[in-house]
């Protein structure tokens, strides 16, 4: 069973790419069972059907009605970049890329559009992946019809036992592999790679990233690719699952009668991903990259520690879980003040693979501030593995993990084709055993009894390896400061800091409960198409209701506050930056770290976006928690904190995004497009950093106050709730509230969004590496107020979408995910965006802009062929009639149903407009829009590279 990282999560993304997913059922010298349930007490959930084929394949089957009416096919191969010899680098990613390039019985190029006139979208419907022990595959059926179940098996089983490797279709796409390295070899990359050398300099799967090395993708051929493929996809390795709205009972006849004629095949064993070496210790690296922010990690290794799934196992992974969560509690409290010594820092231990485990002590840094901050969090951890943990902490950490798991219980019986999905890749990968959500409830409680500070310390220090001589790595844009040596002296020093017991963090009551006498209803009705229940109240305050029963115990919650992007001005553009900090900066009652105490054992949430017309914040929570979430949201609007940690955190991110901003194509792109499209409009450019640096909450309190204190507030509310009970919850919160303007103002009143005049080309610089280049072409369209003319565009982003990946990508080989968007504006009339763009090679793009051309002008002067008309419409179609199965598909019409009424009018009538359309429709639609004058051309480029000739 792998141990997971708890609440060092987020802080150790790099990490886990070196320290993946792992299976820890028994040692590898042990013979491991079919199922890791049989060696368990953990009872498995009895929906599942589990089954193995006489050849060793593996089967798992289960019926789910959520959503109703699709499938999930998935089929993994215990197979990846660990079984690849050295010669091997990258073949494993390479088969995966050939799945679609051509089997025995679907010709080359087929797969995909087989699967788009079916209604898959490829790349979010049709997928694969490779990992450094496995290979995935994943189709996702809008229907459950048992043709396209059978299709989906039968493509599965091509690429099991049927790929042909063709010579030409392998030199096509050894293009697209090189180009999707070209676009992966990003700074994370190299560093997560850098990383894991210096963690681990003798073990094997550094050299074995799956993406593999250019020299042995070169030498691939179509024989060498195929003796690999034979090798390790055997029927032993190999599992499909399916799940979905499906008759077990006839879909395991299915994959038996599919894959029954597979030949069985010895199966290599996979190598050990090792060695870790626990005795390592004592090194110090510095590692300089001007896109890194500035990080020291502290790790010590120990071995792997064996044990199957059990009822002990996991009350001993539970008391680990509640020491890491309290550890990494007082590091956050620490980084919240507000004078922190370091912006984060975290605590935790994971495996590396089957072969070690690892702690880890990281703490991220202002530039030139590690000094400080290493000692501070290494001072905390020594802190809390001396002095344990405090009751109180204990309980914010037990409530919080009875809340998550109350709540899966609760909606137990409305889980998802995805979330089960996942269920059975634990079992595959991680050998947890799939039990019942209320069993797991039910375990639970009976142990939170025994659960006591002692017993938490005791579990972390059995597995946290003490953090003597660690290894320590420093990562930054800047040498430190006396280099290695200043390093270890530092971390010397925090060792023999004098420590004394932590304070107790004070405790209190949530005090935003009474916002006033309840408002009055001042109308109330149902829309009849779809059955939205909308309120108004007296005060102004807008109300929209759908009950549902799609997740039972589960209700999305949606506040809209008249504001938003408008509020910037030409002569204030950035007033609305700080917006998404104001969550940290608290209440006015409540620090932000006084809240997180308060609201443990609840599901709630805060936070703030910036729409075009609002200020937006969503949440999921429960019916009981409900009020609580209301009183919360209500609360940020009637009293926001505005304290000066948030404010703090805020300066601390802004330095860090400058510094980053150029450091790869796409990045460079994002942050230079809107001065350049909007002509310079302060209103969408990025400004100076030291605009951003003056900003403080004192300003954004100025800016805000108006629209806090009298903005129209619109609410949707979609899920498992009781109708009454909810209006009268909303009357106590926002109904409660003084009156406010009735209607969201209008941003045709603001100055309007223009689109540059300027169609010369324009030349962007990027910092990263030199091969990298990215095109950018955009034309100004329209906004969306004709709903026809919004469907017409669509289909065409979808038909330049594919037309674009079959010309770069599939013919050529030079981009990996060319990419199309529309934009028709909802706000700003007259306006909107259609954009195309292609990562390639620097010396690749003349080539690449004289294809795109082509391509655009095949599209203005002939109609699409019926069959591209299908590929590109099936999908949308499938969308929209699966668009409210999903409590969030219902939510994208409940949340503005009053202020956008026409959103649902336009919903109902969007399948019978695009089945419509016709293909002198699209070719109009580029004809007009899509013309080789109106294009803006923006080439992203390296430092110092020569701008080709237009």
């Amino acid at each position: 069973m792998r141990r997971g990282y708890a609440a060092l999560a987020a802080l150790l993304a790099l990490l886990s790419a070196c320290a993946p997913q792992v299976q820890r059922l028994t040692s590898v010298s042990q013979p491991r069972p079919d199922w890791a349930f049989e060696a368990s007490d953990i009872p498995v959930e009895p929906a599942y059907r589990f089954g193995k084929l006489p050849n060793g394949m593996r089967y798992v089957i289960r019926h789910n009605a959520n959503p109703k009416g699709t499938v999930m096919v998935r089929m993994e191969v215990a197979a990846g970049s660990l079984d690849e010899s050295g010669s091997e680098l990258g073949f494993a990613h390479f088969v995966e890329h050939m799945a679609f390039n051509g089997s025995t019985n679907v010709p080359e190029g087929e797969m995909v559009r087989l699967l788009e006139r079916n209604g898959l979208a490829f790349g979010a419907d049709t997928n694969a992946s490779t990992s450094f022990q496995n290979t995935t595959y994943m189709l996702d059926l809008p229907r459950n019809d048992d043709r396209l179940v059978e299709t989906a098996l039968m493509l599965m089983r091509e690429t099991a036992s049927e790929l042909t490797f063709a010579p030409e279709a392998v030199a096509r796409e050894r293009g697209v592999i090189l180009a999707e390295m070209r676009d992966r070899n990003s700074w994370q990359l190299r560093n997560a790679i850098a990383q894991a050398k210096f963690l681990h300099p003798k073990a094997l799967y550094p050299a074995r990233f799956p993406i593999g090395a250019i020299e042995t993708l070169n030498a691939a051929t179509a024989q060498s690719l195929q003796a690999f493929w034979q090798r390790e996809y055997v029927p032993s390795q190999t599992t499909v699952i399916v799940i979905g709205d499906i008759d077990p009972a006839t879909v395991e006849k299915a994959v038996a009668a599919r894959f029954g004629n597979w030949k069985a095949s010895a199966a290599d064993p996979q190598p050990d991903a090792g060695p870790v070496n626990a005795d390592d210790g004592d090194r110090t690296e510095v590692y300089i990259d001007q896109a890194l922010s500035e990080r020291i990690v502290a790790s010590r290794h120990g071995p792997w520690i064996d044990g199957p799934d059990s009822r002990a196992q996991r009350q001993e992974e539970l008391l680990r879980q509640i020491g890491y969560g309290i550890v990494n509690r007082r590091m956050q409290r620490i980084a919240r003040r507000s004078d922190p010594p370091f912006r984060a820092a975290g605590f935790g231990t994971g495996d590396v693979f089957r072969s070690g485990r690892t702690t880890n002590l990281v703490v991220d840094t202002v530039d030139a501030k590690w000094r400080k901050g290493l000692i501070a969090a290494a001072t905390e951890y020594r802190r809390a593995l001396q002095y344990g943990f405090t009751a109180a902490e204990i309980a914010e950490q037990v409530a919080n993990v009875e809340v998550a798991t109350r709540n899966a219980a609760a909606s137990a019986a409305t889980r998802t084709n995805g979330g089960l999905v996942n269920a059975v890749f634990g079992l595959l990968r991680d050998d947890m055993v799939p039990s019942t959500p209320e069993s797991v409830l039910e375990r639970l409680q009976a142990f939170i009894p025994e659960i006591t500070p002692e017993r938490v310390l005791a579990a972390l220090k059995r597995e946290a390896v003490p953090l003597d001589k660690p290894l320590l790595r420093f990562q930054g844009r800047k040498l430190p400061v006396g280099g290695a040596h200043a390093i270890r002296a530092a971390w010397n020093e925090a060792t023999h800091v004098r420590l004394t017991p932590g304070e107790a963090a004070p405790s209190a009551g949530f005090a935003y409960t009474d916002f006033g006498p309840p408002g009055a209803v001042a109308s109330d009705s149902r829309e009849p198409a779809l059955g939205i229940r909308t309120i108004r109240f007296g005060n102004g305050v807008r109300l929209n209701l759908k009950r549902t029963d799609l997740e039972a115990g589960r209700v999305l919650v949606k506040v809209s506050v008249d504001g938003g992007e408008h509020i910037n001005t030409r002569d204030n553009p950035i007033a609305t930056q700080m917006v998404p900090y104001l969550p940290v900066g608290g209440l006015g009652r409540h620090s932000q770290d006084a809240l997180q105490s308060i609201l443990a054992g609840h599901t709630v949430s805060t936070g703030i976006s910036v729409g075009a017309d609002a200020f937006v914040s969503s949440a999921q929570t429960t019916p009981d928690d409900l009020e609580l979430q209301l009183q919360l949201f209500a609360a940020f609007v009637a009293d926001p904190g505005y304290r000066l940690e948030g404010e703090v955190q805020y300066r601390l991110n802004i330095n860090n995004f400058f510094a980053q901003k150029d450091a790869t194509p796409f990045s460079a792109l994002q942050n230079a497009i809107g001065a350049i499209v909007s002509a310079n409009d302060p209103r969408f450019s990025l400004q100076d950093i030291d605009a951003y640096r003056r900003l403080t909450f004192e300003k954004l309190k100025g800016d805000l106050a108006d629209r806090l204190k009298q903005g129209a507030i619109e609410i949707g509310i979609v899920g498992d709730m009781d109708e009454e009970k909810t209006i009268a919850m909303v009357a106590r919160t926002f109904g409660a509230l003084a009156p406010r303007e009735t209607e969201f103002r209008n941003l045709a009143d603001a100055p309007p969004r223009t689109f540059t005049a300027d169609r010369e080309r324009r030349v962007i610089r990027h910092t990263g590496p030199t091969d990298q280049a990215l095109i950018r072409l955009t034309w100004p369209t329209r906004d969306d107020r004709d709903p026809l003319e919004t469907l017409k565009l669509e289909l065409l982003e979808r038909i330049v979408r594919i037309e674009l990946t079959d010309t770069l990508r599939e013919k050529l080989g030079k981009a990996y995910s060319p990419s199309a968007s529309s934009s028709p504006s909802r706000n700003w009339v007259n306006y909107g965006t259609f954009g195309i763009a292609a990562s390639v090679d620097v010396h690749e793009v003349a080539a690449t802009q004289l294809a795109i051309a082509e391509t655009l002008a095949e599209l203005r002067d002939k109609p699409v062929s019926d069959d591209l008309l299908l590929r590109a419409r099936a999908p949308i179609i499938e969308g929209i009639d699966n668009g409210l199965k999903s409590n969030s598909g219902w939510l994208s019409l409940v949340d503005r149903a009053q202020s956008e009424a026409d959103r649902i009018d336009r919903y109902l009538k969007s399948r019978d407009r695009m089945l419509a359309l016709k293909a002198g429709d699209i070719q109009d639609m580029a004809r007009h829009y899509l013309t080789q004058a109106g294009a803006l051309e923006i080439l992203v480029l390296p430092q110092g590279a020569a701008v080709p000739a237009p």
